[in-house]
C-alpha cells in the first residue's frame, strides 16, 4: 500500500521506499528489523546529548501531566519563564529578551520582522533592505528563502521572494573582499539598510562552507559602526556544534539579535526563540495597541517544549557538556586529517564538532548524481550521512564515542569506490 505522507526534500520517484525507524537511543536509530544506524548528522542537526536523554524525556513526561497547552496571549507559564532566564544566562551579554516560536525558520522570520519593525517605530520606515552572506541558508518560508541562497532551493518559488543585497563569501584570500562589500552596500544605500543576517562561522545547507570568527567579527563591527542591525542565525551554529555554546563567542561578539532552535530541546521535541537586547521590545512598547508586535503561532512556547529545553539547559550545567565538545572535536580532527590523504577527497574542512570533505566527481554542487548514491550506500552501511551534493558532512551526537567514528570513517573512506 503507497503511503499518504509526502516527506520533505525527498525525490519520492527515486526513494519511493522509506527508512522505517522504530527507536533510539544514544547516538544510534533503530530500525523495525532490529538494525541500528549510526546517527552521523544528528538526525537533521537536531540531536545533542543523543537521542531521549533520561532527563529530557522526563521533563516531557512530567510537564505532559500538568500543563499541556495555553494560549501564549495574555498568559504565561514556568516553563516559558524557566527556559528564558535561562537563556538569557547563557547567551551573549546583552540579548535581555525571549521571543519564542516553533522552528528555526520562524525564529529567523521573527528576528526580520523585529528589525523592520524597530525601525519602523523608530521614526526610519526607509530602512528596509536587508544584506545577507553568499551561499546562506535560513529556512523554507517565503521570508526565509528570499534571505537565502536563490537556486534549486527556490527557484519554482521566485516570483514570490523579495529582493534583497547579497556580500561574497570569505572564502580563504577573499575575507576582504566580503568585507568591502559591506560598506559598498553601505555607501549605496545610506540610511536604508535594516539589518545584515548570517550564519556565524558554518553556513549549513548551503554547503557546509565555513569562515573565520575574525572576518566574523568584523562584520560585526561594521554594523555597529554604521547602525545596522546584526543578525546572528545560531539555528544550526548554536548549542555546541562549532565548539562553543554559540558560535558568536568565538568571534567575541553579541549579537543585536540571535535566532535558535534545533539544539535548544536537545532535539526532543520542536521549539525555537529569537533573543534581542532590550531596544527591540522597547520600540513596540506603547499605549498604542497598533505599534505591537504582530507574530504569533498558536503553539508559541508550548509548555511540554519549554519545559524540555530548560531541561536541556539545565544539562549544560550539570554535566561536562564543554568536555565533550572539546572530545569529538579532537577525534573528528584525527580522522579527518586521515581521510584527506586519500585519493578521491578533496577540501576537507573542520569547525568545532562538524566535519566536511567533498567527493571528487565532475559534476559538483546539491544536485550532483552522486547523492543519493551516496546516501544508499551509507544506509546499506549501517550509517545515517545525507550528503549535501557531492559534500559529506559528519555532524554526530555528544555521546559519541571513539569506537562509533572509527566505524563511520570506515564506511566513509571508501565512499570514492561506489563511483
Amino acid at each position: 500500500m503507497t503511503s499518504p505522507i509526502w516527506h520533505p526534500f525527498t525525490q519520492h520517484g527515486l526513494q519511493p521506499i522509506m527508512t522505517h525507524i522504530d527507536r533510539a537511543e544514544g547516538s544510534y536509530l533503530y530500525r523495525s528489523d532490529g538494525q541500528r544506524i549510526f546517527d552521523g548528522i544528528s538526525s537533521w542537526w537536531v540531536v545533542t546529548h543523543g537521542h531521549c536523554h533520561p532527563q529530557l524525556v522526563a521533563a516531557a513526561q512530567e510537564q505532559a501531566g500538568k500543563l499541556d497547552q495555553v494560549i501564549f496571549a495574555g498568559h504565561t507559564h514556568g516553563p516559558a519563564e524557566r527556559l528564558a532566564a535561562q537563556l538569557v544566562a547563557l547567551a551573549p551579554p546583552g540579548l535581555d529578551k525571549v521571543f519564542y516560536s516553533d522552528s528555526g525558520s520562524t525564529a529567523v522570520e521573527v528576528a526580520v520582522k523585529m528589525a523592520l519593525g524597530y525601525w519602523y517605530h523608530q521614526g526610519e520606515p526607509q530602512r528596509q533592505k536587508l544584506i545577507v552572506l553568499e551561499h546562506g541558508y535560513h529556512g523554507d518560508t517565503i521570508g526565509t528563502m528570499s534571505i537565502g541562497e536563490r537556486g534549486v532551493f527556490n527557484q519554482a518559488y521566485s516570483p514570490l521572494l523579495f529582493d534583497v543585497l547579497s556580500i561574497p563569501f570569505p572564502a580563504p584570500g577573499q575575507e576582504e573582499a566580503s568585507l568591502q562589500a559591506l560598506h559598498d552596500h553601505l555607501s549605496a544605500h545610506p540610511d536604508q539598510i535594516a539589518a545584515l543576517i548570517v550564519e556565524p562561522l558554518v553556513l549549513g545547507a548551503g554547503g557546509m562552507f565555513m569562515y573565520g570568527p575574525e572576518t566574523l567579527a568584523a562584520y560585526h563591527k561594521i554594523c555597529t559602526d554604521h547602525n545596522v542591525v546584526f543578525i546572528a542565525d545560531e539555528v544550526m551554529t548554536g548549542w555546541g556544534r562549532t565548539g562553543t555554546l554559540f558560535a558568536c563567542e568565538q568571534a567575541g561578539i553579541a549579537p543585536d539579535i540571535l535566532c535558535t532552535s534545533k539544539g535548544l530541546t536537545g532535539g526532543l521535541i520542536p521549539l525555537a526563540a529569537t533573543l534581542c537586547q532590550n531596544r527591540f521590545f522597547d520600540a513596540h512598547y506603547s499605549q498604542d495597541r497598533a505599534k505591537m508586535f504582530f507574530h504569533s503561532s498558536s503553539y508559541t512556547a508550548n509548555p511540554i517544549a519549554c519545559a524540555v529545553g530548560d531541561a536541556n539547559c539545565q544539562i549544560w550545567q550539570d554535566e561536562p557538556v564543554r568536555d565533550r565538545l572539546q572530545a569529538l572535536t579532537h577525534m573528528q580532527a584525527q580522522h579527518l586529517k586521515a581521510l584527506a590523504t586519500q585519493e578521491g577527497f578533496s577540501n576537507p574542512r573542520q569547525q568545532g564538532t562538524i566535519t566536511a570533505i567533498d567527493i571528487t566527481v565532475p559534476d559538483q554542487g546539491y544536485l550532483s548524481e552522486i547523492a543519493p548514491k551516496l546516501y544508499h550506500y551509507f544506509q546499506s552501511h549501517g550509517l545515517l550521512l545525507r550528503p549535501l551534493g557531492n559534500s559529506v558532512y559528519v555532524m554526530p551526537p555528544y555521546s559519541t564515542t571513539q569506537d562509533d567514528l572509527d566505524f563511520l570513517y570506515n564506511v566513509l573512506s571508501n565512499a570514492p569506490n561506489i563511483l
